[in-house]
């Protein structure tokens, strides 16, 4: 019998490649190596994408004999469920696996922004050393600072354990109600508080159509003026418009923005060149860790074109 086809469009971890590739005809190609990509489409019972492969109804309309699609990753935003789904098309994807890897990134961006410092590779005189010093002087601990999260799921309740280690006041909103014993000490706030009472205001949100531009002028009005703003959840969820017309106005605020809309970033993002706007290009989860756990999506995609059920479905 021959064996099913499974296309890769983009990079994996070496080993649950080679994993899935001794069970399937596994062919790595990227999505813009177009026509081969649609030849391989026509085959293919199974696709694992990452984070730009765009499966929508015109991809699905090229793949008549798919059989289930992989997200390595957690979020779906790039893949179309409900057109999969009317196709009997499963989709999987891998919930928690780079969890560590963003929570370790957000606190290693709040430690930046809060901790100014530098590194010698000289050796400077006794009045250059004193004046770094000088120079160097943090503002605030963490511990005078009030953590607020929007959006208290699997990174966000990590995020509260992380700040109320450090003696934060941690606050949250979220839209559903979260067991105490899921908050870290975390309390719960409405929208409009979590603006107001946030010195540092970090965003774990998902991707339904009501998030689009719920951080908007509106919203940045309502910031502390010397507010830190954290986002490593969707681009979209923030009007970039407005978030560049707050940090004009408030040259003491910094926002850092790990994901945006859209990616890769265009020369007409306004936040480029703004001091006191830090932009990254969607590494939150770049560990090696958080690669193979995405990776290993591959399991899910054996599971299905063996007719088992997946372990980890779309929601």
């Amino acid at each position: 019998m021959s064996r099913p086809l499974v296309i890769q469009t983009e990079d994996l971890d070496r080993g649950p490649a080679s994993w899935l590739a001794e069970r399937c005809e596994f062919i790595a190609c990227p999505f813009s190596d177009l026509p081969r990509f649609h030849q391989l489409l026509a085959k293919a019972q199974g696709l694992v994408v990452r984070t730009y492969t765009k499966v929508d109804a015109e991809l699905l309309a090229k793949a008549p004999g798919l059989k289930v699609v992989a997200r390595a990753g957690v979020g779906l935003d790039n893949i179309n469920i409900p057109a999969c789904r009317a196709r009997g098309i499963e989709v999987v994807h891998t919930p928690g696996a780079n969890t560590r890897a963003v929570v370790e990134y957000v606190s290693a961006l709040i430690a930046d922004a809060t901790r100014p410092r530098v590194y010698l590779d000289h050796v400077p005189t006794d009045a250059q050393w004193h004046d770094i010093r000088k120079s160097l002087n943090a503002r605030r601990q963490l511990c005078e600072m009030t953590m607020g999260i929007c959006g208290l799921g699997r990174i966000g309740s990590q995020i509260a354990r992380v700040a109320a280690a450090l003696d934060m006041r941690v606050i949250y909103h979220d839209l559903i109600d979260i067991p105490e014993s899921h908050r870290s000490g975390a309390g719960p706030v409405n929208f409009d508080t979590l603006l107001r009472e946030s010195d540092i205001l970090t965003v774990h949100i998902d991707d339904r159509a009501s998030n689009r531009h719920i951080f908007n002028a509106a919203a940045f009005a309502r910031l502390k003026p010397d507010c830190l703003f954290l986002n490593t959840s969707r681009g979209f969820v923030i009007d970039d418009a407005a978030l560049a017309a707050f940090l004009k106005g408030h040259p003491v605020a910094t926002a850092m923005l790990d994901v945006h809309d859209p990616e890769p970033i265009t020369p007409a993002n306004p936040l480029l060149g703004l001091p006191n706007a830090r932009l990254s290009p969607h590494i939150a989860s770049a560990t090696e860790t958080a690669k193979r756990n995405m990776s290993w999506v591959v399991r899910d995609v054996w599971r299905v074109l063996n007719g088992e059920r997946p372990e980890f479905p779309a929601p």
